[in-house]
């Protein structure tokens, strides 16, 4: 049997041009989950369950300054951090890479010393999403709230809330609340995600699923394309192949 040197570098470009699963479904998992939280509030990330063999840590930006997040908790691993008491100091961008520079979406989490806060969604909502906001304030239950779109009135919450439905790109933005007596939230900003007209049935749950899926694929592929080359160099190295340069 006759292998070119032109077949193997195929194989080669194979390898090396074998498309990546974008991961802009990804992002830290947050417990709770919301961007904005009061001070003193415990907060957890995790990084486990994009590839367990990538070796995920969880990674921070602290007003330009950029350090793994350390858990204080009991046991740790590199891929969760978990904050017993989180303070205004860890306000700041959190995210998920591996050792080789990947990454997955950053959250931008804001912890407030003061006595309202914002619930919005963490993740990127899809177009025709109905999208629900919520203020918060830590010493009452009963309250009318309103809410700002960069800086402007958009409307009122008799209950605390008020839903945006058939969300749209023009509904991307900076959000925050104000409760008469108590004050106003931080700000946290609301992406909004575009997809082509004909899956905007479609959820972004199974996007994220199709994409898990993909990395499983791509890296039983990569293995297997890896298996075939050393097999290919270990019967040329024993005399039982013959290779023609072209």
């Amino acid at each position: 049997m006759e292998v070119t040197a032109l077949c193997i570098r195929q194989l080669l470009n194979v390898l090396l041009l074998l498309p990546s699963c974008s991961l802009e479904d990804y992002a830290p998992r947050i417990v709770p989950t919301r961007l904005q939280l009061f001070d003193y509030t415990s907060i957890a990330f995790n990084c486990e369950g994009f590839n367990t063999t990538a070796g995920w840590r969880v990674l921070r930006n602290k007003k330009g300054k950029v350090s793994t997040c350390v858990s204080d908790w009991e046991p740790t691993t590199p891929s969760v951090c978990g904050i017993k008491l989180a303070l205004s100091t860890d306000s700041g961008e959190y995210w998920c890479e591996t050792g080789d520079g990947e990454k997955s979406n950053a959250v931008n989490i804001t912890v407030s010393a003061g006595s309202v806060i914002l619930e919005s969604p963490v993740l990127p909502v899809t177009e025709g999403d109905a999208v629900p906001l919520r203020c918060r304030s830590k010493s009452s239950s009963v309250y009318i709230a309103d809410f700002y779109k960069d800086g402007l009135f958009i409307g009122t919450g008799p209950i605390g809330e008020v839903t945006i439905n058939n969300v749209s790109k023009a509904n991307e933005g900076l959000y925050k609340c104000s409760i008469s007596d108590f004050g106003e939230s931080p700000e946290s900003w609301l992406a909004v995600r575009e997809l082509p007209r004909e899956t905007w049935t479609t959820s972004s749950s199974s996007s994220g699923h199709s994409c898990h899926i993909y990395l499983i694929l791509r890296t039983v592929f990569t293995i297997v394309m890896v298996a075939l080359l050393l097999l290919l160099v270990g019967l040329l190295r024993c005399g039982k192949l013959t290779v023609t340069f072209i």
